[in-house]
Formats: structure tokens, C-alpha cells, sequence
């Protein structure tokens, strides 16, 4: 009991320091007001122009790094991974988890909640028929969402849905008309791209309910199944007043029935849960496909509210972490308190200058940017680990969601800028997991400590290395290297240098190679140090001097045929890519790339070339695919070229053109925070082209100014900050610059620069000019 007390006074801490932030800044507008949470909220493959879709991110509340993220779903199967799609015309319920920005049919979704007036359905419906079921169409004009909240008429029932959230807990409210027939239904079998495979529910008294949800792989889920998502969500929900009456749903799945995806979405699976057997009255209840019901009397603008904290280790937890943070019934207020923490974890970065929608743009990145990895441990510092025991976090938070092929190239970057804590949280959460599964090495795409084996390459590996080189250092690194090696050992390269028919693998493993070798170095180990430096090198195996460009190998070493498209078809030895845009990934090793490529005039025609053969909008294209994560470093090779005025023009042209404050503003997946932790380095002015070295390249800014408040723990500085003079949509290219009030003719800043603090000064203007050239 003195460990949840203590715990919940850092709560409170945590709470009104926000508030203290906040209010020392009078006459600013909050930042959290900047935020657009429907800024990507669509899925349309139509309007994305490819298979991927659009951002994919949800519009409901959650706090910064939250457990919990109570937001509405408008459709449970397909490829819809944060079960929301903004074109679509009826929500069947608000979940308290989602997942933000992913593809590969997504997971999550779990107690869904829906407020309905009239007939019991215990069927949820469809898009194309949602009268067969409890969802309900919705007016898009009453839709609002701003960080901590979301709010919607569902017009079918006149009802109105509001949503907000703290760290471990969500709460709903519903404002009803007059009915003797008022609902709120719990979905428990409900899961984003599948469904829970077991549940059970206990009615604790007549305000209050308890239960869990059992999520494996034969329930679908994440990679509809391949992902091996298992885990249990737990809750401890409590409703603002009494309940007239209750009950449960029950269909009856037969045993020999598969319950993925594809199975839960068939016209059979639909029948039986229309026709679940509906029991009132119980006092608890398991089963396979289970819901929950609370009837109530309403007057025309009665509220009912419903506040649930959830846990995934056990069911005291989740009441715990509900009571820890959310005691009050004023929605208001707890909004209020959501808003704050928001305010506080966007103030990490302030900018001035530039337009409402750019800040708009920025603030929506950065807030997306804060969304994973998000922690998974509860208020009393118990989780549940990759062996199915619980643990305890001691010196660290306990996080998942870690997309590790799409965030290792910005996302974690900009953390060790912004919020060094929590990639030192990541590392040793990776570390954790390795231990306790008995597998000993690092997970490239982990959720909820599964082993998904999702993307390729050893993206950890990258984000330990780029920690180690800026002093992140709060693991056990003996530890982490061990594993880190074993990961490196088991995913790799062959002893000739690639990987058979894949230009991606072998060009992604042997950057991971160059990581391997440089932790080597810095912690003594020779030996190690050379055998990756070799290994490193190797990227030069899959070039074809008689073709100009990397091909696939056989594993007899033999290029395989290319296709009619050449460099430009995607799937040739590449994942998610064309050899075109894959080819540029030699991050280590710059100046060996433009060696073998021909020197530097052929490679700067070249990667001018690309980007001037992109279409304006960024969609999905064979050329710079900004849409996609292979490239995202390229642009910045301009300046490895001599060419600096070219970043400067093509990161300007790309932050207007693959960013908007509107549903498609995002051009690809929002893949957990990467596409946004993009546009949130490079607005600010810097890039890293090589995670694991300290270099960022400096590029023309959004902004008139950035201010990055650093960590005292460390950083010896207390505020970095990047001014651009005389700065405009059209003066986008750098005439001098000033480092702490010397001139700087570098294009490019060194992390230990950054955080010792201070000031780099930027001139702007109109034409390119002679500085960064190299």
C-alpha cells in the first residue's frame, strides 16, 4: 500500500509540474492546442496511391507514451491497423487501445465501449449495412479531436460520444436523449484484425465491472496471426451511476472453428454472434465471444460516464492504475489534466516563425512522435515479461510498440535529442525481453514482447549503437552487446559478403555490421572491432560495375536477371522498394558508396535525377518515395556531395508537399512515429543521415526559430537552438551561418555540440549560395 500511495503522488507530481510549465508562460498559446489528431487518420489505399494507404494513425485521446488510447472504430478486419479510417460513415465503438500509423493488419482495438438506444444487438454490424448491428452512423461535422479528447454525434442513437485519457486510464462520456431502452454495450471479444479468443467478466456491484481478454495468434491480430501477438488485456471499468439492469452475450464459436481474420469477417461467423444467446443478470461469466450490457432510464441530456484503467499483468493492476489517476468523475477536469501533460511533453520542442498550418503540421508530428514506444508497465512498476511472469521495472519504464525498421532512422534519432530516458527504456525493455524469452537476441519489430520477425535488417542494433555513441547509457551494455552480437550472428550476411536475392537484406545488414563494429570499438573488443569492419565493407558485393547500380545475387554469386524495369521495379531484391531507392542505403560508408557509383559528378546527375523525376505530391512513386522508409535519409546526401544548397531545396519542398494540416496530410504510414519524427528534425533544420554517428546534417529550417530544451541528465546544456534570419517560403537556402557567435561553414553539427548548448545562427535568402560546400 505505500508503494501505490508513493507511486500516486509522482502521479500527481508529474500533474501539477505540468501545470506549473505551463502557466510560467503567460500569453502563449498551449501547444497541445496546435495539435490536429486528424492530420493521417485515413487508410484509403485510393487516396494513398498504393497498397500502403494513407497515415494510418487514429483520431482519439491519449496521453504522451500512454497505455491507453480511447479512440473510435468505424471497422474491426482488413487492413486497417488503428481501426479507424476517416472516410469511413459509422463508428461501432471507441476501444481503449490502438495502434498508431502500421500496416500488416493491425492489433489492439481491445473493450470497445458503445453507448446505443433501443434494441440490444450483440452484433456490431457493417460499413455497408450498420442497421444489422449496434454501430452507428455519425456526423462528420460534429467530429472534433484535439490532444486528450475526441468527441462525436452518432447520429442513429442521438447520442454524444466524448472521449479523454491519462496514462493507465480512459474515460467516456455519453450525453443521451430520453429513452427507457438507453444502453452501453462492451464488445470483450473485440480486437483490431482478429479477435480475443477467450474472456471473462465479473460484476463487482452495480456501478462496476472487471475482466480480461485473451489475445493469441489464432485470434488474428497483428500480421493476422504471423505477428505472434499473445498477451491479456485486464480492466477495472466503472460506470457514474447505477445501472437499472444487466447482462451478458454469448455466441457460441464452435471448437473447430479458426478464428483469424479472414474468419471473423465471413457471413458464418457473423450469424452466430447476431445470434448470441443474451443472459441477464449474472454475477461473472467466461466464454469464447462474450459482451457486457448496462441498461439504464435517461432524460434528454442525462450523461452517463465510464471509466476504465486497463493493465496487461492483472486485474488489481488495472484498478490500481485507475485509481491511482482518475478518481474524479469531472471529465473536464481530467481533460484538462491530459492537456497539460501534452503541453508539458510537446514543450520539449518550441518553434516560432512560420505559418498556423506549419505549426500545426509540427506540433501534430511531435505529438504523434510521443504516441510510442508507449509504457507498458503499471503504476506500481509490474509487467509482465517475455517468460509470462511478472516483473518488476526497478530503473526503468517498461515500453513496447517498437517498429524498429521504421523508427531507427528519425524516431529514435530525435528521442536522444528530446527524450534520452526513453530510448535508454527501449534498450533496456529490448534487453528484458532477449533475457527473459530464453531467445538472447534483439527483436527487430516487438508489441507486447512478441517476436513478429517483421521488416528485416537489426534495426536494435542501430538504436543501441546510436545511444552508446551519445552517452545513453543506462543498461547493462556487457549485457545488451552480448545479445546485440547473437543478433548480429543470427541475421546477417553470408561468409561472402550478401544476402541471396536481396539487395535490401545485404545492404541493411551491413550498416548493421558498421554498428556492431563501432560498439566494438568503444568498448575494447579488437577482435570483434575488425571482423565487422570487414563485414561492413562488404555492401560492394552486390554492385555491378557492367550495369552501373546494386543487383540481386543467387547463392552461387551469379546477378540475377534483371527485370524490363530495371532499378525502378519494386520487389526486385528489394522489400518495400525498387533497387533504385534501396541503392542509397550505404549510410556508413558515404564516400565508399559515391566511389563505387562513379565518383562524384555521376552520382550528384544522378540523385538530382530522382528528385527531379518525383511527382510533386510525394504519393507512392519509383522515384524519391517519400512515402516510404528506405529513402528518408537521402535527401540529405546533397550535402555530402558539395551539394548543400539541394538538401536545403528538396527537405523545403518535401516538408510543403508530404505534410498538410488535413486527413491526407501524411503521403505514407505513419509507421509509430517515423514519418513524423522526419518532418520534426528536418523542419527544425538537422538530420542524421548514419544513426551511431554523432553527425547531423544541417538543412534549410520551417522555422524562423527551433528551441530543443535538453535533459540535464544529459546534456550539460540547457537549450539548443537553430535561428534562420530573414527566413520564407522562397528565401529557403543558407547564406553564412554562426555557431554560439562564430562563423560555421560545416553543413553539418555534432551531437555533442547540441548538447552542450547554445545557439547556431542561419542567414537566409533567394539563391544558393557558396556555404557548406565541402
Amino acid at each position: 500500500m505505500v508503494k501505490i500511495v508513493r507511486l500516486c503522488l509522482v502521479v500527481l507530481c508529474v500533474i501539477s509540474s505540468s501545470c506549473k510549465s505551463v502557466k510560467d508562460q503567460p500569453g502563449d498559446q498551449p501547444l497541445s492546442s496546435y495539435v490536429n489528431p486528424f492530420i493521417g487518420a485515413s487508410t484509403s489505399t485510393e487516396a494513398g496511391g498504393s497498397y500502403h494507404g494513407l497515415g494510418k494513425t487514429f483520431p482519439g485521446a491519449t496521453a504522451p507514451y500512454g497505455m491507453v488510447q480511447v479512440s473510435p472504430n468505424t471497422i474491426t478486419g482488413g487492413d486497417n491497423g488503428p481501426g479507424y479510417s476517416y472516410e469511413h460513415t459509422s463508428i461501432e465503438g471507441f476501444a481503449f487501445t490502438q495502434m498508431s500509423g502500421i500496416g500488416w493488419y493491425g492489433d489492439l482495438g481491445n473493450l470497445l465501449v458503445m453507448p446505443t438506444v433501443g434494441k440490444l444487438h450483440t452484433f456490431s454490424g457493417t460499413q455497408d449495412d450498420p442497421d444489422n448491428g449496434y454501430r452507428s452512423r455519425y456526423d462528420k461535422a460534429s467530429e472534433k479531436a484535439s490532444a486528450g479528447y475526441y468527441s462525436v454525434m452518432l447520429t442513429d442513437y442521438r447520442i454524444k460520444a466524448e472521449a479523454t485519457a491519462l496514462p493507465r486510464s480512459g474515460m467516456l462520456r455519453f450525453t443521451f436523449p430520453e429513452s427507457k431502452e438507453a444502453h452501453i454495450q462492451i464488445d470483450l471479444a473485440r480486437r483490431v484484425g482478429g479477435t480475443s479468443v477467450w474472456q471473462a467478466i465479473e460484476i463487482v456491484n452495480d456501478h462496476t465491472i472487471r475482466g480480461e481478454m485473451k489475445c493469441t495468434p489464432d485470434g488474428g491480430g497483428w500480421g493476422n496471426g504471423d505477428g505472434k501477438a499473445d498477451y491479456t488485456v485486464y480492466f477495472y471499468a466503472e460506470f457514474s451511476r447505477p445501472f437499472k439492469t444487466h447482462g451478458v452475450w454469448s455466441a457460441d464459436i464452435p471448437d473447430g472453428w479458426t478464428r483469424k481474420r479472414q474468419d471473423i469477417e465471413s457471413d458464418r461467423y457473423h450469424e452466430v454472434v447476431k445470434n448470441a444467446r443474451i443472459i441477464p443478470e449474472v454475477t461473472s461469466f467466461v466464454g469464447k465471444h462474450l459482451g457486457f450490457y448496462a441498461d439504464f432510464d435517461t432524460e434528454q441530456n442525462d450523461q452517463i460516464l465510464m471509466r476504465s484503467g486497463i493493465s496487461f499483468t492483472g486485474m488489481m493492476n488495472a484498478e490500481e492504475n485507475l485509481h491511482s489517476e482518475m478518481n474524479s468523475w469531472d471529465f473536464d477536469d481530467t481533460l484538462a489534466k491530459c492537456q497539460l501533460l501534452w503541453d508539458d511533453a510537446l514543450g520539449k520542442v518550441t518553434v516560432s516563425g512560420a505559418s498556423e498550418d506549419e505549426k500545426a503540421i509540427f506540433y501534430t508530428a511531435l505529438y504523434h512522435t510521443m504516441i510510442d514506444p508507449r509504457i507498458c508497465s503499471d503504476v506500481n512498476g509490474e509487467y509482465t515479461g517475455a517468460d509470462k511472469k511478472v516483473h518488476v521495472a526497478n530503473n526503468f519504464t517498461k515500453r513496447t510498440i517498437f517498429s524498429g525498421w521504421d523508427v531507427f532512422r528519425s524516431q529514435m534519432p530525435l528521442q536522444t535529442i528530446i527524450n534520452p530516458a526513453l530510448v535508454s527504456d527501449q534498450i533496456n525493455s529490448l534487453v528484458e525481453i532477449a533475457d527473459q524469452s530464453g531467445n538472447e537476441y534483439l527483436e527487430r519489430w516487438e508489441l507486447l514482447n512478441a517476436y513478429s520477425g517483421c521488416m528485416i535488417g537489426n534495426p536494435a542494433i542501430s538504436v543501441l549503437c546510436d545511444a552508446y555513441s551519445k552517452g545513453i547509457r543506462s543498461y547493462d551494455i556487457d549485457k545488451a552487446y552480448r545479445y546485440a552480437l547473437n543478433t548480429s550472428r543470427l541475421f546477417g550476411n553470408n561468409e561472402a559478403g550478401y544476402t541471396p536475392g536481396s539487395i535490401s537484406h545485404t545492404l541493411e545488414y551491413a550498416y548493421s555490421d558498421w554498428c556492431m563494429a563501432r560498439l566494438a570499438e568503444w568498448l575494447g573488443k579488437e577482435e570483434d572491432k575488425t571482423y565487422f569492419d570487414k563485414r561492413a565493407a562488404t555492401y560492394s558485393t552486390i554492385y555491378d560495375p557492367a550495369y552501373g547500380w546494386f543487383r540481386q545475387r543467387d547463392d552461387k554469386g551469379v546477378f540475377q536477371a534483371l527485370p524490363e524495369q530495371g532499378r525502378l521495379a519494386e520487389g526486385y531484391g528489394c522489400v518495400e522498394s525498387n533497387a533504385y531507392q534501396q541503392g542509397w542505403f550505404v549510410p556508413h560508408d558515404v564516400d565508399g558508396m559515391i566511389e563505387l557509383m562513379g565518383g562524384r559528378e555521376k552520382v550528384l546527375a544522378d540523385l538530382t535525377d530522382m528528385f527531379e523525376k518525383t511527382p510533386d505530391g510525394y504519393l507512392w512513386n519509383e522515384y524519391y518515395n517519400h512515402a516510404n522508409e528506405p529513402v528518408h535519409h537521402v535527401p540529405f546526401f546533397f550535402n555530402r556531395l558539395g551539394a548543400p544548397e539541394l538538401t536545403q531545396k528538396w527537405t523545403r519542398d518535401i516538408c510543403r508537399n508530404a505534410y498538410k494540416n488535413s486527413v491526407q496530410g501524411l503521403v505514407g504510414n505513419e509507421d509509430v512515429g517515423q514519418m513524423s519524427a522526419w518532418y520534426v528534425l528536418a523542419a527544425s533544420g538537422i538530420h542524421p543521415i548514419c544513426p551511431g554517428d554523432q553527425r547531423y546534417e544541417i538543412t534549410s529550417p520551417v522555422f524562423e526559430k527551433v528551441l530543443f530544451n535538453l535533459s540535464p541528465e544529459y546534456a550539460s546544456g540547457k537549450t539548443f537552438v537553430i535561428e534562420a534570419h530573414n527566413n520564407s517560403p522562397e528565401n529557403v537556402y543558407i547564406q553564412s551561418a554562426r555557431l554560439n557567435g562564430k562563423p560555421y561553414d560545416k553543413s553539418y553539427l555534432m551531437h555533442e555540440d547540441l548538447v552542450k548548448g547554445g545557439e547556431l545562427v542561419l542567414e537566409m535568402g533567394k539563391a544558393p549560395s557558396a556555404w557548406g560546400h565541402e
